[in-house]
């Protein structure tokens, strides 16, 4: 998987900008997590990283870019735009234990502390996505007769009527 980690004591005090448009950070991490996701417009990562202290910073910026997801109803692709800001405060660990399932980003690499920006990116990322895809409120998702989308979907199926036990419900208005 690809990384992306910067050294926390090579940052100015007063913090520094950077760009990161590396579209291979995304795309290996939606294929590890089995994700159907498709390139779209180019995903753009702008953010600054302000030091607080010597082993913490602040990350404020945004993430853009569109992805192409499948539609939860009727399992079709879709652009999806995203279009995220974030700020995120990390800080090292400083000794202590690290609680299963908690993830460091502060992490010490060749003797040097790094910010493992690829794991906030990818997190900020992940937070943009909808919870439940669809590539429009109206979509009828899938035909119960043929299994295609019902946009597109030639067979025409009839509503059924339900079950004639239940019809005197129908009319029934609650107040």
């Amino acid at each position: 998987m690809t990384e992306f980690t910067i050294p926390l004591n090579d940052i100015p005090a007063e913090g520094r900008e950077f760009s990161f448009a590396e579209q291979a950070l995304w795309q290996d991490r939606w294929n590890a997590f089995g994700l159907g996701f498709a390139p779209g417009r180019d995903i753009q990562a702008v953010f600054t990283v302000l030091p607080q202290g010597d082993e913490a910073a602040l990350v404020r910026g945004s993430i853009s870019g569109s992805v192409s997801i499948p539609c939860d109803r009727c399992a079709e692709p879709y652009d999806f735009e995203v279009q995220t800001d974030f700020d995120v405060f990390e800080e090292a660990n400083g000794g202590e234990e690290v609680l299963d399932g908690e993830e460091v980003r502060i992490i010490t690499k060749d003797g040097q502390l790094h910010l493992d920006m690829g794991a906030i990116l990818w997190e900020e990322f992940a937070l943009a996505l909808p919870v439940k895809p669809l590539c429009a409120e109206e979509c009828g998702g899938l035909c119960a007769e043929c299994g295609k989308p019902s946009q597109s979907c030639e067979c025409n199926p009839e509503q059924e009527e339900g079950d004639p036990r239940l019809a005197v419900l129908r009319n029934l208005k609650i107040k």
